[in-house]
């Protein structure tokens, strides 16, 4: 609940004045998929193409956030969704700022997705990384499904947890078809193409 006595302080750096000085668009690329599809993977290579390339780019993964901002949250649908405001509104910031951001949050519903992408509005690319849950499963590579499967580890998604497909992502990454270099290599054009100042 938002208190009546706080208010909204404004600068005088317009958001157009900080992507200038950066010669780039921030943008929110938003990677959503199942445990072990590939995101995180390919936000690490992509941050490294890109960083060589000379752009400001952060990568924000789930995993990371669990360890600090979002320690309190556990994975119940409740928190799973205080878990992706948070981590929208910290997107949302970076993107003000200027940068590229590489998010990757497995964010199986819907309205999750919709929320994140409701934070940074025009600035925002929704990423399938698409890989069914037997490939995922196979590929494993933290022992997550084996664990979810005996028991251990409650609403797990893709296991004991929907995961809703993305009816309609800017773009579809299949890791089942295409190796990580070609997916990254898609991504960074994508990545390129939006954030180069008109």
């Amino acid at each position: 609940m938002k208190n009546e006595h706080i208010t909204f302080h404004r600068g005088k750096v317009s958001r157009n004045d900080r992507f200038s000085v950066l010669g780039q668009k921030g943008v929110a690329v938003w990677m959503t998929g199942l445990s072990a599809s590939g995101k995180s993977t390919i936000a690490v290579e992509t941050e490294k193409i890109l960083i060589g390339m000379g752009k400001a780019v952060y990568r924000i993964d789930g995993d990371n956030l669990r360890h600090g901002l979002n320690s309190d949250l556990g994975f119940s649908e409740k928190d799973r969704f205080e878990n992706i405001r948070r981590a929208a509104e910290v997107c949302a910031l970076f993107v003000d700022a200027g940068l590229i951001v590489l998010a990757s949050f497995i964010s199986p519903l819907a309205s999750m997705r919709s929320l994140a992408r409701e934070k940074t509005g025009d600035s925002f690319i929704e990423v399938y990384v698409k890989a069914d849950v037997e490939t995922c499963e196979k590929r494993d590579p933290k022992g997550l499904y084996k664990k979810a499967r005996a028991g251990e580890i409650p609403d797990f998604t893709g296991v004991t947890a929907p995961y809703e497909v993305p009816r309609s992502p800017d773009l579809v990454l299949d890791t089942e078809r295409y190796s990580i270099e070609e997916c990254v290599r898609i991504l960074v054009d994508k990545i390129l193409q939006f954030s180069v100042l008109k």
